[in-house]
C-alpha cells in the first residue's frame, strides 16, 4: 500500500517540483497539495494522508496552528515541518504542536525520503543543524520527574545510540561511528523509545540531558 502524502507550501513552483520528485518513488502517492493552512486542514480531514509535509510560514492559517488542528482530528497523521526557518522558537513551537519532525528546505532530497520513513516508523526526525537549538531549549525547560535512571534501564550500547540521537545524528551516521549496521541501530533506537516510553524528539532530548548523556556544549 502506498504512503499517502499531502504537500503544504505557498510557493507553487517548489510544491509542484517536490510533488514530481515524490511521485517518482514507487512507495509514495501525493494525494493532495495546499497553498495555505486552512486548505491543508480541510484536505487532511478529507484525504486522510499518512504524512503531511508542512511549511511553517503560510497565509491564512500558519503551519503551527494548522498542525495542531490536523492532529486534533487525525492524531495518527505524521507531520514533518519543511521550512526555510531555523529559528529556535519556530522549531520548538512546531514540535510542541505535535510535528513528528523538522527539516530545513535545503536538506538533501534523500534526507526527506528517509525522514518520511523514519516518522512513519514512530521515530522523531530533526535536521542535524537544529540539534543545538533544541537541546538548549529543552535544557532550559528540563524537569526532574524522578524517572528511573538511563543507567539502569538501558544497555551501554542503547545509551550510546540515545546520546547520538539526542545530539542530532542520523541513523547512518550513528552506524558509521559505532561500527554497526543501519538495521541494528534502528533496532536499538526502537528499543530505547519503547523502554523509556518516549513519544517525541523533545522528550528524547530532554531525557538525555537530564540523565547526563549529552552535554549542552560540545
Amino acid at each position: 500500500m502506498s504512503i499517502r502524502i499531502l504537500l503544504v507550501d505557498d510557493h507553487r513552483v517548489l510544491r509542484e517540483g517536490l510533488a514530481a520528485l515524490l511521485r517518482g518513488e514507487p512507495e509514495f502517492a501525493v494525494v493532495g497539495e495546499a497553498g495555505d493552512g486552512r486548505v491543508a486542514e480541510r484536505l487532511a480531514r478529507d484525504l486522510a494522508p499518512d504524512v503531511v509535509l508542512m511549511d511553517v510560514g503560510l497565509p491564512d492559517l500558519n503551519g503551527i496552528d494548522a498542525t495542531r488542528r490536523i492532529l486534533a482530528v487525525a492524531p495518527a497523521t505524521r507531520i514533518i515541518a519543511l521550512s526555510m526557518h531555523s529559528e529556535q522558537r519556530l522549531v520548538m513551537e512546531m514540535l510542541r504542536a505535535g510535528a513528528s519532525g523538522y527539516l530545513l528546505k535545503d536538506a538533501a532530497y534523500d534526507e526527506l525520503v528517509r525522514g518520511i520513513r523514519t516518522v512513519l516508523g514512530g521515530m522523531p526526525l530533526l535536521d542535524p543543524r537544529l540539534a543545538r537549538e533544541v537541546i538548549t531549549q529543552c535544557l532550559a525547560q528540563a524537569e526532574s520527574n524522578g524517572a528511573a535512571s538511563a543507567f539502569s534501564l538501558l544497555t551501554a550500547r542503547q545509551r550510546e545510540v540515545l546520546q547520538r540521537l539526542a545530539e542530532g545524528r542520523n541513523v547512518k551516521e550513528i552506524a558509521g561511528e559505532l561500527g554497526l549496521s543501519v538495521k541494528t541501530v534502528e533496532t536499538h533506537r526502537a528499543h530505547v523509545m519503547r523502554k523509556l516510553r518516549l513519544h517525541s524528539l523533545a522528550e528524547l532530548v530532554r531525557y538525555a540531558i537530564r540523565e547526563g548523556l549529552t552535554p549542552l556544549e560540545r
